[in-house]
């Protein structure tokens, strides 16, 4: 039914639960796995007179955000590695991670979207929004929400 899925990650134990889960899923289904991650915006915060409150470089953070992201894609490839289900990896740079989830389904041609649910109920969930909520509502594609 599903053959090509897409894993988004955000580096979290639930994330990583939801992978493994991804994995035994593609497997029964001979699919291919797209693991994905967002990698944040460099923030760029002024104090005072224009100082830069973190003296960190731009190029610096780009650096750690892809070791971070070569990381997290390691884990859900190693998964699939293990299970012997293919997993490609994509990471882009995106400060509005549900539109970088959808984006990245929709170039690598995935038929699923299969990703986490934090667990947020009641007035917490309703007023932060998940991400997985805001994928939910504007995706063309299915959505499996792993609880």
């Amino acid at each position: 039914m599903f053959k090509h899925i897409l894993v988004p990650t955000d580096g979290s134990p639930i994330s990583l639960e939801t992978a493994k889960h991804a994995v035994m899923f593609a497997k029964e289904n001979d699919a291919i796995i797209t693991a994905f991650y967002a990698k944040p915006e460099y923030p760029v915060t002024y104090y005072g007179e224009g100082a830069l409150i973190d003296p960190t470089t731009p190029e610096k953070f780009a650096e750690l955000a892809d070791k971070q992201a070569d990381e997290f894609l390691a884990q859900i490839q190693k998964l699939g590695s293990d299970a012997g289900v293919t997993v490609k990896k994509v990471a882009v740079t995106s400060d509005v991670p549900y539109e970088a989830i959808i984006d990245a389904a929709t170039q690598a041609g995935c038929d699923l979207i299969f990703m986490a649910s934090h667990g947020r109920r009641g007035i917490s969930g309703l007023l932060l929004g998940s991400e997985t909520n805001k994928v939910l509502t504007h995706s063309k594609i299915p959505v499996l929400v792993y609880r």
